[in-house]
């Protein structure tokens, strides 16, 4: 029992002497804290409901334009993927045993295109596209999948409006250690 107690007592003071090691050590004078003009600046995040849309606007004709020098490289001329990802096709397929997951076989809200793109997109460059030209290639691509038509002109409004086909293909994880997680519903 005596030599639980000085074990225990051995951690507690290396414990101790450690913490004390930690405050001791030297302030470097490097960094700051982010001031709110700097977060706000990296806040560009949309989620699915399209309230955090910025404004801005981009017809499918537009996005054809930007898809071509931006992104046809890696994704296709057409959607239909190479280096990058597939982008059009496989509705039908979550089911199969070879689902073919594309924006719009898979991805249930139209907000959250825009988001990835904007923040993501081109790999090579991410975020050095305008908030016109990001709407312009949503539409684009949805355009591609066939979720609206040749003339359309997306803005917040609009592309918060449109109905994915996949848009009830995940449901909430009823776990109780996974709060607000979704799953497909194949999953």
């Amino acid at each position: 029992m005596r030599t639980s107690r000085l074990k225990l007592a051995g951690a507690a003071i290396v414990v101790l002497a450690a913490a004390t090691a930690a405050d001791a050590q030297p302030k470097y004078g490097f960094g700051n804290p982010a001031t709110p003009a700097e977060i706000a600046a990296w806040n560009i995040d949309v989620d699915r409901d399209g309230k955090a849309l910025p404004p801005g606007k981009g017809s499918v004709a537009q996005g054809h334009e930007v898809f071509a020098a931006q992104c046809a490289s890696c994704h296709g001329e057409k959607g239909e993927g190479g280096l990058g990802d597939k982008l059009v096709g496989g509705q039908g397929t979550l089911a199969t045993p070879k689902p073919v997951k594309t924006v719009g076989s898979f991805w249930p809200y139209a907000p959250t295109l825009f988001d990835y793109i904007r923040r993501a997109m081109p790999l090579n460059a991410p975020q050095s596209l305008t908030n016109d030209e990001v709407y312009a290639v949503s539409a684009y691509v949805l355009n591609l999948n066939g979720l609206v038509p040749d003339n359309a002109t997306l803005d917040a409004k609009s592309l918060a409006a449109v109905k994915m086909p996949n848009r009830n293909g995940f449901v909430q994880d009823p776990r109780p250690d996974a709060h607000n997680k979704a799953c497909m519903s194949n999953c």
